[in-house]
């Protein structure tokens, strides 16, 4: 499989990417996707989309990952789970390097998302999988009855602190700012909840714990008065990095390594595209992803077309 010359590789199973593949498996074109992880991306740590148009009562996000998934690979979509470890151009072509083989494409579509961003603080790293999380969905069965902090205020960290609030005992909401970022209808549900309360202005400057995390320190920024506060587990929800540092050199990234493209989804490299949270101007959004990954199998298509001509 690694052997053939594909029309199109999409690097990235997210939304965006299964889009992409399912646009252009749908188009006839020869298509390979890769993905290092589980298939539709980031949005599978989501309890529950309510978003998404055509789901008016809702879908968790596992199920509707693997909705596109199933249905990317009915109309012939071939996928492997495999991580990208180098990317080359050579002349027409692009060579994309994985742990599961080589594989080589005329035009390439970049939908490797984004991954959650650490604190880089004391204690973070030594206690991952010990009390630190970035994933409410997959480990909040551990926290049954437990007093628990998520970092953050945006989407992703109010829906973390809802999901984690049906098993825990407390959850306390640490976030640097003295207001939320998160949607408006996600705010009104988390300050309804009774079991939610928050800390403002201030930041977490370690975690600590012998074997597990037990406390985190805490420093708020306007008093500059620092303090303890006593929990079992911190789910770190403060934003993404994008997936791009094996593109660096070779495509143009914008200052937080984000993928430049026009309107098209076209990269300045011909026949190399960008879509979904990737992408410079993302709205970060699973349905906006899936529309640029549409955008950019589209111009894929066109873009094999008029080279071929």
């Amino acid at each position: 499989m690694s052997g053939d010359i594909y029309e199109v590789i999409i690097i990235g199973g997210g939304p965006a990417g299964l889009t992409a593949g399912l646009y252009a498996a749908r188009a006839g074109l020869n298509t390979m996707l890769i993905e290092k992880g589980i298939f539709g991306g980031q949005i599978t740590y989501a309890e529950r989309v309510e978003n998404f148009a055509g789901f008016p009562e809702g879908i968790s996000g596992m199920e509707l990952g693997d909705k596109m998934h199933v249905q990317a690979e009915k109309h012939g979509l071939k996928t492997i789970t495999a991580e990208v470890t180098a990317f080359e151009i050579t002349g027409a072509l692009k060579i994309v390097k994985t742990t599961g083989g080589e594989f080589t494409g005329r035009a390439v579509i970049l939908a490797g998302g984004a991954v959650r961003r650490k604190l880089g603080i004391d204690g973070e790293t030594r206690l991952t999988g010990r009390g630190v999380s970035y994933c409410a969905v997959c480990d909040a069965a551990f926290f049954r009855d437990q007093k628990l902090a998520v970092v953050g205020g945006g989407d992703t960290a109010i829906t973390e602190a809802l999901h984690l609030a049906k098993v825990a005992s407390k959850v306390t909401i640490i976030h640097r700012r003295d207001q939320l970022r998160a949607a408006h209808i996600l705010q009104e549900k988390v300050r309804s909840e009774p079991k939610i309360d928050f800390i403002w202005d201030t930041t977490i400057f370690a975690i600590e714990g012998e074997e597990n995390v037990e406390r985190i320190r805490l420093l708020n920024n306007k008093t500059n008065q620092s303090s303890i506060l006593e929990v079992s587990g911190v789910f770190i929800s403060v934003g993404t990095n994008p997936d791009t540092e094996y593109l660096r050199g070779i495509l143009p990234l914008d200052e937080s390594g984000y993928i430049i493209t026009n309107e098209k989804m076209e990269t300045s490299i011909p026949g190399i595209l960008a879509a979904g949270d990737i992408r410079h101007n993302s709205a970060r959004q699973a349905i906006t992803a899936a529309g640029d990954g549409a955008t950019a199998a589209i111009y894929a298509q066109k873009y094999l077309t008029e080279s071929t001509v």
